[in-house]
């Protein structure tokens, strides 16, 4: 699955689910997006959720904030570095890098940021795509 693709996907699962919380107040709605609750109602939204894997080993993991606003990407790359296409990073430098013999991909796997309640309290929008405005989809 590409980047786009992704992001476009977990885009409209987003919505389905905030059409069907209009009627909570801010903090009901992040506190429905908890890793059980989540699990538990929308088995869809995540591809780890049918495996009962957190994608973060932390406790009270929110998956509001899901596709972190710092990570960048293109399907077709946005830079080129010592010979290899990097496809996506992290604007705060945060998490490492898996790198290829022809590509650097990020790895968010050591960063908890996006998934903790004050991350997304502190940056939250009844709009997923208004928290990911700073994510850069390059290749249209």
């Amino acid at each position: 699955m590409t980047y786009t693709k992704w992001f476009t996907e977990h885009s409209q699962k987003h919505k389905s689910i905030l059409k069907t919380l209009s009627n909570k107040s801010k903090n009901e709605i992040i506190d429905y997006f908890t890793y059980e609750n989540m699990r538990a109602n929308h088995i869809d939204f995540c591809l780890l959720y049918a495996t009962n894997t957190k994608c973060h080993n932390m406790k009270n993991l929110n998956c509001y904030a899901c596709g972190c606003p710092y990570f960048r990407f293109s399907d077709d790359g946005i830079d080129l570095l010592k010979g290899r296409i990097v496809y996506s990073k992290c604007i705060k430098s945060l998490g490492s890098q898996y790198v290829s013999e022809n590509a650097i991909h990020h790895d968010c796997s050591s960063c908890e940021v996006p998934h903790k309640t004050k991350f997304v309290s502190d940056n939250f929008d009844i709009d997923w795509n208004e928290i990911m405005n700073e994510v850069s989809i390059e290749s249209k």
